[in-house]
């Protein structure tokens, strides 16, 4: 077991540093914007930009950018965003709480939403309520997260004026009107994964309870509920949890355009209007960001099925002696 998992660490690694190197280079080849910043080529930035390597050739100006990102977690400096020079982390970690803030609530909101009517619809099957359900999942899986949230905007927050139009700017995270504007962007994440989170669950529990080990459970005098619970919904949840992972990532990528719609000042938004302005220190620091929580998250899937159903990992380990 710990060799598979400092295998794969070793294999995110190198993907990683790919994934670095190619980004780079093609940043580094794009238009550089600095020259025309407000107040001109001023010495402050012509030393930044010296430090940097910006002169030099394009591999002396990686061997920079590495050195400074793992020796001082140097990512840069600003140039169109923020304000001017500001360090790139320094600019990204104040974006970051909002994101963090709205995307948690939605898979709070989203995660038990999605298995309790999954399991009715699995327990249901074939009756009106699994057909309720699953006319609510095409409709939402089949429906972009952007289009719910221009609905929402209109109807909930404009015409009925339930909600803010947009996210209240401010750090007070904990204060109602705070959450009272992350409603209508909370929403508009989390119908996706709700229909996902239904169907996935509905295939795999309609599995299970159709299994022979449900009928020798219900033999042994455990009621349809108990075996459901104690056995069916476990072992539903196995080939589950890789999803259930990744969801967050799903919801961190979907929020760009949330992000925007809504006026959340979170990293989402941010990638996006650094791609506009033309600020690639933070577009580079921003995709990183995403690469290395997708590669993690990747990684934290493979191991959960050891955690959730033992055989997996013993099975590994029987494999690994032979």
């Amino acid at each position: 077991m710990l060799k598979y998992v400092l295998k794969r660490i070793a294999l995110m690694f190198v993907s990683l540093f790919v994934i670095m190197t190619m980004l780079f280079v093609l940043v580094r080849l794009l238009p550089n914007p600095v020259e025309a910043v407000a107040g001109g080529f001023d010495q402050a930035l012509r030393d930044m930009r010296e430090a940097w390597g910006y002169n030099k050739p394009i591999m002396v100006q990686y061997g920079v950018f590495l050195r400074k990102v793992f020796t001082l977690w140097d990512w840069g400096f600003c140039t169109t965003m923020g304000t001017f020079l500001q360090p790139v982390t320094q600019y990204i970690g104040s974006k970051l709480p909002a994101t963090i803030y709205v995307n948690v609530i939605s898979v709070i909101v989203s995660l038990p939403l999605g298995i309790i009517f999954g399991i009715v619809a699995a327990v249901y099957k074939n009756r009106w309520p699994d057909h309720v359900i699953q006319v609510f999942i095409m409709v939402f899986i089949s429906v972009p997260s952007f289009v719910y949230a221009f609905i929402l905007q209109y109807f909930v927050g404009y015409r009925l004026g339930w909600c803010p139009l947009v996210f209240r700017d401010g750090t007070d995270y904990f204060s109602w009107p705070m959450f009272h504007s992350a409603i209508l962007p909370v929403l508009a994440l989390s119908f996706g994964p709700v229909a996902g989170n239904m169907r996935l669950i509905r295939a795999e529990l309609t599995e299970q309870l159709s299994s022979e080990y449900m009928l020798l459970a219900r033999t042994k005098g455990l009621s349809r509920g108990e075996a459901t619970v104690r056995h069916a919904l476990r072992n539903s949840l196995v080939p589950l949890m890789p999803s259930f992972l990744g969801e967050f990532i799903g919801i961190l990528g979907g929020s760009m355009i949330i992000e925007q719609i809504f006026a959340v000042p979170g990293i989402g938004r941010t990638y996006v209007q650094s791609i506009a302005v033309k600020d690639y220190s933070v577009f580079m620091a921003i995709s990183m960001f995403y690469v290395v929580i997708s590669l993690a998250a990747g990684i934290v899937g493979d191991l959960s099925y050891g955690f959730i159903d033992p055989r997996i990992r013993m099975g590994g380990g029987k494999q690994n002696e032979l």
